[in-house]
């Protein structure tokens, strides 16, 4: 069961909008250490804090957490002893044989935990007040202020401009900079037209501005072009985000950057994430992972061995 300190531990990280994966365990066989209902929270630097079991579950649940936060998905981790090879099963079950584990079979669900996508709407007009209450109404994390004092982040997943005129050029200019993955302009094409030649960015920038913004469905009042515009961002967001001339993509805290590498454990050949919450050992310059303490020992045993033997 999550404990009240696990509990608030979360709302934290929610308030913060710092991703994570609840991991909670749903199955236990014998001999196992752990029981149905205990549960762990899994940051995205592979830290698991509460108890899913010991070092060699960890080192599979930090893995598959890690994978579930690039993917959004959550995922049912099923943990077998041995080194059977996997066979197939059901859509969203993971099945991992551990051979290091002393017996016993566990059912993990890993939930990842994102942040809501936040929307940035400069202006203080009747269609940026309907759109933001209508974003905040679809679950986005909206910060609406005048066009002049907006600041863009490239992990925003828009900014739209309902300012009338009034300083549009900056926020524009700015989100396209940063890479924001949908960019629009409230104005008639005309008008749109004139600012977008104003901007100070390449021609390949300005393309990327909707304007008109919103999809073309015969919208008049505030409330209907709010909607309108919340269906081009969710349909440019679907499509996946633009990605700048040198690589870099305008993503979303939906993607993020958390897709650290793989490491095998040289004693049991386990997959092993490699970031500093994994167990690891430094030799002669370079790091080696493993799953588990065990290994480690079993390791510097051998290697101490070879050396002997020299």
């Amino acid at each position: 069961m999550i404990t009240r300190e696990l509990a608030e531990r979360a709302e934290r990280l929610r308030a913060e909008r710092e991703p994570f994966v609840h991991a909670t365990v749903v199955r236990a066989v014998s001999p196992t250490s752990v029981r149905p209902g205990d549960a762990a929270i899994v940051l995205r630097d592979g830290t698991i804090e509460g108890f899913v079991g010991g070092a060699c579950t960890q080192a599979s649940v930090r893995l598959h957490a890690i994978h579930a936060l690039e993917t959004g998905e959550g995922v049912l981790l099923r943990l077998e002893p041995g080194t059977t090879p996997q066979a197939p099963v059901e859509a969203g079950v993971v099945v991992e044989h551990n051979p290091c584990l002393s017996g016993g079979a566990l059912d993990i669900f890993l939930d990842p935990q994102l942040p809501a996508l936040r929307v940035v709407i400069a202006g203080d007009t009747p269609i940026a007040h309907s759109l933001e209450d209508i974003a905040r109404a679809a679950g986005y994390n909206v910060v609406r202020d005048d066009a002049g004092a907006v600041e863009p982040r490239a992990s925003d997943a828009a900014l739209v401009v309902a300012a009338h005129g009034n300083d549009e050029e900056a926020p524009l200019t700015a989100a396209l900079r940063a890479g924001v993955g949908y960019v629009a302009l409230v104005a008639s094409s005309k008008r749109g037209a004139a600012v977008l030649a104003s901007l100070d960015v390449d021609q390949g920038l300005r393309e990327r501005v909707h304007s008109p913004a919103g999809l073309a469905i015969g919208a008049r009042t505030p409330a209907e072009i709010a909607i309108a515009i919340l269906g081009e961002l969710v349909a440019a967001r679907v499509a996946g985000p633009p990605v700048e001339a040198d690589g870099a993509s305008g993503g979303s805290p939906r993607a993020p950057a958390v897709a650290p590498g793989i490491a095998i454990d040289p004693v049991c050949g386990m997959e092993v994430l490699a970031v500093e919450a994994s167990i690891h050992l430094d030799v002669d310059g370079e790091r080696v992972y493993f799953c588990c303490d065990g290994c480690r020992a079993t390791f510097v045993e051998r290697r101490a061995g070879d050396v002997a033997a020299r």
